[in-house]
C-alpha cells in the first residue's frame, strides 16, 4: 500500500480480508450520498430511472458479448446443486478438512459488470425507440475481478450512468453534452480533472487490437483525476459511444427501422468519493465552501 492508500483506508474503510472489498465507514458513506444527488441535480428531463441489484442474467450477458471482452473480470453466482445428500457430504467433505467448492456449479446469474446491461434487453423488449431516442438514469453494484490494494481499483463498486439510445446523431450529440458536463461536476467538486481519449481493458492480443481501433475512433472518453498522482490519473467518468452494437445484439431498431445506436455517460461512484478524500482531506469541514456548497454539506 501506498502512504496515501494507507491514510485513506484507515480513515474511510475496515478490510475484509480480501484486496478490493472494504466495509465502508459512515464519513465515507455519507459523502457518496452527496455525490449521487449532485449527479441526481443533472437528470435529464425525459430520463427513466432504474436501479438494478448487483446480478444479472447470465444468458443476457452472454448474448451481450462481454465474454469477448472481459472474460478475466467476470464474477458468476455459482451454488451448490444435486440431491440432500449431494450437498451434505460438499459440506461433510470441508469439516473434514477438504473443500466444499468442488461441488459447487454456476448459477443462471452473474455479477453485474456494469449499469447499463442490463437495461437493453428491457428497453428493446417495448419495441422501436421513438423519434428522438430514450434516456434512462442506472444505477448498480457492481464487481470486476481485478484484485488490488490500490483504492481506485475496487472488486466492488457502485457505478451510476445515463443511457442514451436512438439514432446515431441522438447518441453523438448526448455524448458531447455529457463531457461538458463531467467537467463541469468536477470543476465544481474542486477535482483537478482532464477528459482524455481512451479505451477499454480488452482482453488478450484481440482484444489489444480492439483497444486500438475503439481508441482511434475516438469511441470512448475518460475524466481523469490524479489521486495517486499525474503519472497514472484515476477515471472517475466514462463517456462511451458503443455504435450499434447493443441495437444489434438485441434486434431493437429506431423509428426508421435501423439498428440503434447506445451510449452512456457513467459515474464511478467510489472512485469520485476516494477522489474527494484524496483532494481535499479527510475533514470535511476544511474543504472549500464552494465543495461543500456543491454537495450541500
Amino acid at each position: 500500500m501506498t502512504e496515501l492508500t494507507e491514510r485513506l483506508a484507515a480513515g474511510l474503510f475496515h478490510p475484509m480480508g480480501v484486496d478490493g472489498v472494504y466495509a465502508r465507514t459512515g464519513l465515507y458513506e455519507g459523502v457518496v450520498e452527496r455525490l449521487a444527488a449532485l449527479i441526481s441535480e443533472y437528470r435529464p428531463a425525459a430520463a427513466e430511472v432504474f436501479r438494478f441489484p448487483p446480478v444479472m442474467s447470465r444468458a443476457d450477458l452472454e448474448k451481450s458479448g462481454y465474454l469477448n471482452s472481459f472474460p478475466n473480470l467476470l464474477g458468476c453466482v455459482c451454488s451448490l446443486h444435486g440431491s440432500e445428500a449431494d450437498i451434505r457430504a460438499a459440506v461433510q467433505r470441508h469439516y473434514a478438512g477438504g473443500s466444499w467448492t468442488t461441488s459447487l456449479a454456476p448459477a443462471d446469474l452473474v455479477l453485474s459488470p456494469a449499469a447499463c446491461y442490463p437495461i437493453y434487453p428491457i428497453a428493446a423488449s417495448r419495441g422501436p425507440a421513438p423519434r428522438g431516442g430514450l434516456v434512462f438514469d442506472v444505477a448498480c453494484d457492481c464487481f470486476r475481478r481485478e484484485p488490488s490494494q490500490m483504492l481506485d481499483r475496487l472488486q466492488s463498486f457502485r457505478m451510476r450512468e445515463y443511457v442514451c439510445i436512438g439514432e446515431p446523431n441522438d447518441v453523438v450529440a448526448f455524448r458531447t453534452y455529457w463531457i461538458e458536463r463531467g467537467q463541469q461536476i468536477a470543476q465544481r467538486l474542486g477535482l483537478p480533472a482532464k477528459v482524455e481519449t481512451a479505451s477499454d481493458p480488452f482482453f488478450g492480443r484481440e482484444g489489444q487490437m480492439k483497444a486500438v481501433a475503439q481508441f482511434q475512433q475516438a469511441l470512448k472518453f475518460e475524466l481523469l483525476v490524479p489521486i495517486y498522482g499525474t503519472d497514472r490519473p484515476t477515471a472517475c467518468m466514462s463517456f462511451n459511444y458503443h455504435r450499434d452494437h447493443f441495437g444489434t445484439t438485441w434486434n431493437f431498431q429506431d423509428h426508421a427501422g435501423a439498428p440503434v445506436h447506445t451510449g452512456c455517460a457513467a459515474f464511478g461512484m467510489d472512485r469520485l468519493a476516494v477522489a474527494m478524500f484524496a483532494t481535499h482531506g479527510l475533514d470535511i469541514a476544511s474543504w472549500p465552501a464552494s465543495v461543500r456548497d456543491a454537495l450541500k454539506m
